[in-house]
């Protein structure tokens, strides 16, 4: 728990339901930082602040009398500014979540049976495009093999032409990723 959480859910006063000493605001003890992750964490810190603060509510609310009026005051207000600043947070994120995700869970079902569909979907796919290639290679090879039985000086020569270009391709994309002492260049991963 970070300190700002700490601040919200430290209380007086028995079963938890003791007032509130301080809050303090996300966005004020943050730089602007436009970094996606660092913005997505403050949202989820937001969140579960908003989440304490809901739980504390319900419990001020859940055991209400004269004398809990004015911490009940002081947590509606405390959450009001947490929704507040969690909009704010929210606005600097650019996450964007399909349709079928948030149908799902209205429905109360897993968001990962959305993952689990696209990937057997992707599968399939893969699937009858593998087949296709593989059905374009047999259509080369029974067609390379009945030209060389029709034109067999023609078929050799376009070898020939093929590997030379083969050939050629191979040093250029070498020579491409060739240093002048030598070494190669890395791709560096993302």
């Amino acid at each position: 728990m970070d300190s700002s959480q700490s601040a919200v859910t430290a209380g007086t006063g028995g079963g938890g339901n003791g007032m509130m000493i301080s809050q303090t605001n996300d966005m004020a003890a943050t730089p602007a930082v436009d970094d996606p992750k660092q913005n997505l964490n403050h949202v989820i810190n937001s969140i579960q602040k908003t989440l304490g603060l809901l739980h504390q509510l319900y419990l001020t609310v859940s055991s209400f009398n004269a004398a809990s009026q004015l911490p009940l005051l002081h947590r509606l207000n405390s959450l009001v500014t947490e929704l507040d600043n969690m909009v704010k947070l929210a606005e600097k994120c650019n996450i964007q979540i399909p349709m079928e995700v948030l149908n799902l869970i209205d429905d109360g079902k897993n968001p990962d049976e959305f993952t689990r569909d696209v990937i057997n979907s992707c599968i399939a796919k893969n699937q009858i495009t593998k087949g296709k290639t593989d059905a374009f290679k047999g259509l080369r090879k029974h067609l390379m093999e009945e030209l060389e039985q029709t034109f067999p000086d023609e078929v050799e020569s376009y070898r020939e032409i093929r590997a030379a270009s083969a050939a050629e391709s191979k040093r250029l994309a070498q020579a491409q990723s060739m240093l002048p002492n030598g070494d190669m260049k890395v791709k560096s991963e993302l």
